[in-house]
């Protein structure tokens, strides 16, 4: 058998990652490369140091917080089980750590992934518990941050402890089952569910290991001629039983009726196994779409008829954009198919590691964000968002073109560092149509080709000839705007240029694709892929593409979950997360950005509430409530045409103007007022702030009139009301508010606020919209906050394992202000010159702690066309990449 290239290589990782495990405080870098010099030659290893070294430090950084669980308060559960009973030899979960430490896993890392791991469990059920039972359960995580690695590890410990019967649904289309199978195979079964090489693998190379069975493999679901053929009960293995399906109708179907027909006793129920059912991309297909009135969908109906045939059972949703798995009714029952999945007895949120390449980074950090977003504003020329499958592309357009230049410099750029045998990516996200697509990649490939030639033609000739090559003028044109910092000059970089096409790949991922993107085979060869991937909604949900480092995607779509799964760009870029692109259309962007906001506020809420000895019903009354949850839901509920009728509640939110007005008779009535109002109403001392000024403690029924006086654009009109609304529904609790009169010059004119310059892109009828859906800067909620309220506010940002070294946002200064506050700003847009060059606008933040406090909101299908794109909602997605 020849060795795999990579094994020296990955031998040494852990060999360093074990020399520095004990070690208190982090080692520098050029303490790991002294241990590696001394290290290589012991281990037989002779190959480029760098790589190790990197992967290495990057291991021994890593750490990742507990997370915190919401809990049923009135079931009768006892968490602790787990570490009061007896007797439970760790043997599947011992072999799943070492596995991971073996994969060069931090040995702090993996002790936190096992904390995290037994937590959960205690969250379910103890299996050996007496009579029936079932429980319902999400877990939250973040886009591409490990769930799978999470729930593999619940999976090991569940079947420890005497879970008999384990079904991970994994999630629609067959490239994610069996990614998701292979990794099973390798952390849970131990053996190759390849037919034709089930060698041992993984954990299985521990000695005495003992294999879980499966009727499932890379190639198989489960289905009608597997049932068919097994005949077999559950009872019949004395080992636990996995099976990792598809969350597709047939599938459930076949799976039903095998365990009903032979496994279910007299009373149509198989009471003897404890059964636990993991749900991958739980969002997503799971949920019962259909009106209260109507049967389930057929997919969420045979998921509970599925967990119905047991009498012992846990349900666990895993996902990261859990807005569709809150809006469930918990209160839903069918006598056929019994209780909805709504997780009525926990969710646990977990904690992302330190070294998370998410959307913080890439949209909320304004310094990050710079460098790593890129805006495509020339694709509607060439591939317009709405399209037909028909669609005959004539070219593809000059951003994704650049954006193919950054990946062949970024490659090379990658292989100057030592990572040659690393993975490369690129994703190219377009359009929902295979034939459009299959078109991509023929114009891709042309491209590609073409740059080859050039390269291999001029990567040695000296810069005044290779400049006079058009593809080698633009590959330097990509190094100087984008890479000029990476460590390395363009003569360098240039001249390994030529290794970047070594092993590169265009491949077209989709339903209909024979084309299989098959990392794990390069890795067995000791090859470093460098894949340009092409597709649709099989790049969206779950797939992961290593080594990531360019995505361009054109994609029309504003529902949240959707939008946030197509990030494929998030997860782990240990050494060339500097070199990472992100090319989007403005809208894309700002909708992300409202998106990581509106996550990260669900997040807060649950540690708010956990704090307040709340249950998951009332966070879901909560988040329903929520002024997020009218984007989200509406648009099921408005596809009759009616108007609706919702409750909000604003709790911990900031309501921004960010439609703004470009009629100049509503911009000067707003200057006016604020003039006027400043005089006059707002009274009280006036502090100033490193931008500006603070009132404190202005009567709400103030800021009311105030509101109610100033003009905004129709598009805002709702939300304005809403949010005065609001203010006076908690007028009893919170009487009084605080003013931030935001100014970036305080020696002008009295009662004049000092502007700030914006960038106007989307233009409206009468008015115009800022970018990111915001009009506060990042940080001013923290403007006038005295130094014992900033020190809590850090204090609150750091709560939790592996959050030692996180900044305050302005949701913890919120926090610790406890009472309203209103933002005025002056707005100088930087764009066509009939906009108005002065343009007041205002924020408005509500104290966290109000769920019970609601105010009533009648939304039309009018206003909510403004803020969704209907014609692309969750329906629709369902046939992306079906040629109809």
């Amino acid at each position: 058998m020849i060795p795999n290239p990579n094994e020296k290589e990955k031998g040494l990782v852990r060999a360093l990652i074990t020399a520095f495990a004990e070690q208190t405080e982090a080692p520098t870098k050029s303490d790991v490369e002294e241990r590696a010099v001394l290290l290589a030659p012991l281990l037989g290893y002779s190959g480029d140091l760098r790589s190790a070294v990197d992967e290495a430090m990057v291991a021994i950084d890593t750490r990742m917080g507990a997370g915190i669980s919401l809990v049923d308060t009135e079931a009768h559960h006892d968490a602790e089980w787990v570490y009061k009973r007896e007797g439970i030899a760790w043997t599947y979960s011992d072999a799943y750590e070492g596995y991971l430490l073996n994969e060069k896993w931090q040995p702090t890392l993996v002790q936190s992934l096992s904390d995290v791991g037994t937590k959960i469990l205690g969250l379910l059920q103890d299996p050996t518990s007496e009579g029936s039972w079932n429980r319902r359960g999400l877990v939250i995580g973040h886009v591409q941050s490990g769930k799978t690695a999470n729930y593999m590890g619940v999976i090991a410990k569940a079947a420890d402890a005497g879970y008999k019967f384990i079904i991970v649904i994994a999630g629609i289309h067959n490239n994610l089952r069996k990614q998701t199978q292979e990794r099973i195979d390798e952390g849970f079964i131990g053996r190759s569910s390849n037919p034709e090489n089930r060698t041992t693998i993984g954990v299985g190379e521990r000695a005495g290991y003992p294999h879980p069975a499966t009727l499932t493999n890379i190639n198989e679901d489960f289905n009608k001629n597997t049932a068919t053929k097994s005949g077999w009960k559950i009872n019949d293995f004395s080992k636990p039983i996995i099976l990792i399906i598809k969350k597709n109708v047939s599938t459930l179907v076949a799976l039903h009726k095998w365990l009903k027909e032979l496994n279910a006793q007299g009373d149509g129920r198989i009471s003897d196994v404890p059964m636990l059912l993991i749900d991958d991309e739980a969002d997503n297909a799971s949920i019962n779409t259909n009106k209260e009135d109507v049967n389930p969908t057929r997919t969420n109906e045979m998921i509970r008829r599925i967990l119905g045939l047991f009498a012992k059972s846990c349900y666990v949703g895993y996902t990261a954009t859990p807005f569709a798995n809150i809006f469930i009714n918990p209160e839903a029952y069918d006598q056929g198919v019994r209780e909805e999945l709504f997780p009525r007895h926990f969710i646990h949120s977990l904690d992302a590691p330190n070294t998370y390449f998410g959307p913080e980074k890439v949209f909320l950090d304004e310094v990050s964000s710079g460098s790593i977003l890129d805006r495509i504003d020339d694709c509607e020329n060439y591939l317009p968002f709405s399209h037909k499958k028909e669609f005959a592309i004539a070219d593809l357009p000059p951003s994704l073109y650049r954006a193919l230049d950054q990946f062949i410099v970024a490659r090379a750029i990658r292989n100057l560092r030592g990572q040659q045998k690393k993975h490369c990516s690129m994703m190219i996200n377009v359009s929902r149509f295979v034939s459009v697509q299959r078109s991509v990649r023929d114009f891709i490939s042309l491209r590609e080709k073409r740059i080859r030639e050039a390269v291999k033609a001029n990567y040695m000739m000296p810069e005044s000839v290779s400049s006079k090559n058009e593809y080698m003028k633009l590959l330097k044109e990509a190094f100087d705007s984008e890479y000029f910092d990476c460590g390395f000059d363009w003569a360098e970089v240039k001249g390994a240029l030529n290794g970047a096409f070594e092993h590169l790949r265009p491949f077209v991922i989709n339903s209909k694709s024979e084309e299989v993107l098959d990392f794990k085979k390069y890795e067995k060869e000791g090859i470093g892929l460098t894949a340009i991937a092409i597709g649709g909604l099989s790049l969206s949900r779950g797939l992961t593409i290593e080594g990531l480092t360019i995505s361009y995607m054109y994609r029309n779509t504003q529902m949240y979950d959707t939008l946030m799964q197509m990030g494929r760009w998030f997860g782990y870029r240990p050494n060339f997360e500097d070199l990472c692109r992100v090319h989007l259309p403005q809208d894309s962007i700002d909708w992300y950005g409202y998106i990581a906001r509106a996550s990260e506020g669900l997040r807060q809420q649950i540690t708010r509430m956990k704090q307040e000895k709340l249950s998951p019903k009332d966070f879901g009354l909560y988040v329903e409530a929520h002024s997020a949850g009218l984007l989200i839901t509406a648009a099921n509920k408005m596809r009759s045409g009616k108007e609706v009728v919702l409750n909000q509640n604003f709790t911990g939110d900031l309501i921004e103007s960010y439609f703004l007005s470009t009629g100049e008779q509503d911009n000067l009535n707003n200057e006016e007022m604020v003039v006027d109002f400043w005089k006059k109403e707002f009274g009280g001392q006036l502090d100033s702030t490193e931008k500006g000024w603070i009132v404190r403690d202005v009567k709400a029924e103030v800021i009311s009139a105030f509101l109610s006086g100033f003009r905004v654009h129709r598009n805002f009109a709702l939300q304005k009301k809403s949010a005065i609304d609001y203010l006076g529904a908690i007028s009893d609790k919170f009487p009084v508010c605080d003013i931030l009169l935001i100014s970036t010059d305080k020696s002008g004119e009295k009662y004049k606020l000092g502007v700030q310059e914006r960038a106007v892109k989307t233009i409206l009828d009468g008015g115009w919209r800022l970018n990111g859906y915001r009009v506060a800067s990042r940080g001013d909620e923290k403007l006038g906050l005295t130094q014992a309220q900033l020190e809590r506010a850090r204090q609150i940002a750091k709560e939790g394992e592996g959050n030692a070294d996180k900044e305050p946002s302005d949701t913890h200064y919120r926090a610790v202000r406890n009472k309203p506050l209103l933002m005025l700003h002056v707005l100088e847009p930087k764009g066509p010159d009939e906009i108005p060059k002065r343009v007041p606008a205002f924020g408005l933040s509500f104290p966290y702690g109000l769920y019970g406090v609601e105010i009533k909101v009648v939304a039309n299908r009018v206003w909510l066309e403004q803020y969704l794109s209907l014609d692309d909602s969750p329906d629709d997605d369902e046939d992306y990449d079906e040629q109809k």
